[in-house]
C-alpha cells in the first residue's frame, strides 16, 4: 500500500458508520465516506466537530456548522502550502493521501540530473501540480476543465512560494488538450493524471474511465520524450483494483520503454484505531535510471 503517513498538518482521527473524522489544521470536520462500512467504535471524538457534511436523498447535500469555521484557511504538508476550505459536495479541495504521491514525484524529478518536464491532467487545484513545481520542474502544464480549479491552483502555487516557477496553466478537455499538444509537437517527461470515474468537459464532452483511460494513456505516449521519467494513473473509482492499472500501464509504458510499474491502493492511517482507510489507487511507471 501506498500510505500517506507523514502528514502533521491533517489528520484522519476516526471513521465509523459511513463516515470519516478528519482534522485540518485546526479545524475538524466530519464527512461521508462510502468506503467505511464498519460501525463507530466510539463518539467521544465526534463532538468536537466544527462541521458536519449531510448527504440528500435526492442528491448533493449540505453543511451543518457547530463552531466558528472561515470560508477558508491554509494547510502544509512539509514545504507545500494549500488552500482548504469546504465546497458543496462534501471536498476540500485537497485529497490527503495524495501527499504520498507527491513524495514519489518530488523524488523522481530531483533523481534525474536535467531538465524535467511534466504534463498534470484533471490536476484539480493543483497538489500534484505544486510538488513537481517545488522539485524543480524546468515546466509544469496544468490542464482541468473547471475554471474554478485552476484558479485555486493557481492560488496553491502562490501559498507554497512558487510564483516564478514556469507552470502553464489550461482550462480545457484533457483529451482535446493532449491532441493538441501531440500536433504542436510538444514533449513531457512526466505524466501525471487523476482522472474522475465519470465527469464532463467545458463543452459537455462525456468521460466515463472504463472506456476512455486505456485509450487516454495511449494518446499521451506521442507526447512523452523519448527518455521519459515517470507516469502517474490516480483512481478513485471503486472496483478498479490496482492489478488494473498495473496491466494498462505494462501494455502501455513498460512495453515501449521499459522501467518498472508497481500499482497499488493508497492509504490513510486512523490515528484512534490503528486501521487504514483505504482511498483508491494509483499506478506508477518509472524508468531505470
Amino acid at each position: 500500500m501506498f500510505l500517506a503517513n507523514e502528514w502533521k498538518d491533517y489528520e484522519l482521527i476516526d471513521t465509523g458508520s459511513g463516515e470519516k473524522l478528519e482534522r485540518w489544521g485546526k479545524y475538524i470536520l466530519r464527512r461521508p465516506d462510502p468506503q467505511v462500512i464498519w460501525p463507530m467504535s466510539s463518539d467521544k471524538h465526534w463532538k468536537r466537530a466544527h462541521a458536519h457534511y449531510h448527504r440528500s436523498s435526492t442528491g448533493g447535500g449540505e453543511w451543518e456548522y457547530f463552531h466558528e469555521l472561515p470560508s477558508e484557511w491554509k494547510i502544509t504538508y512539509k514545504e507545500l502550502t494549500f488552500h482548504v476550505k469546504p465546497m458543496g459536495f462534501k471536498h476540500t479541495g485537497l485529497f490527503p493521501e495524495q501527499a504520498v504521491n507527491w513524495d514519489w514525484i518530488i523524488e523522481k524529478i530531483r533523481s534525474r540530473k536535467a531538465p524535467v518536464k511534466v504534463l498534470n491532467l484533471f490536476a484539480y487545484t493543483g497538489g500534484a501540480t505544486v510538488a513537481a513545481a517545488y522539485a524543480g520542474a524546468e515546466e509544469v502544464c496544468h490542464v482541468d476543465a473547471a475554471k474554478g480549479m485552476v484558479a485555486w491552483a493557481k492560488e496553491n502555487i502562490q501559498l507554497s512560494g512558487l510564483g516564478d516557477r514556469k507552470v502553464r496553466f489550461i482550462v480545457d478537455d484533457v483529451i482535446k488538450f493532449v491532441q493538441r499538444e501531440i500536433r504542436r509537437r510538444r514533449q513531457y517527461d512526466g505524466i501525471i493524471m487523476d482522472p474522475p470515474t465519470y465527469g464532463r468537459g467545458p463543452n459537455g464532452e462525456v468521460w466515463k474511465i472504463e472506456n476512455e483511460l486505456y485509450g487516454l494513456v495511449e494518446l499521451c505516449l506521442k507526447v512523452l520524450s523519448p527518455n521519459p521519467l515517470f507516469f502517474l494513473i490516480n483512481s478513485y473509482t471503486t472496483g478498479l483494483a490496482p492489478t488494473v492499472l498495473t496491466n494498462i500501464l505494462t501494455l502501455s509504458m513498460k512495453r515501449k520503454y521499459g522501467g518498472t510499474v508497481r500499482a497499488e491502493e493508497v492509504g490513510l492511517p486512523i490515528s484512534s484505531s490503528g486501521l487504514i482507510l483505504p482511498c483508491g489507487a494509483s499506478g506508477r511507471w518509472e524508468a531505470k535510471e
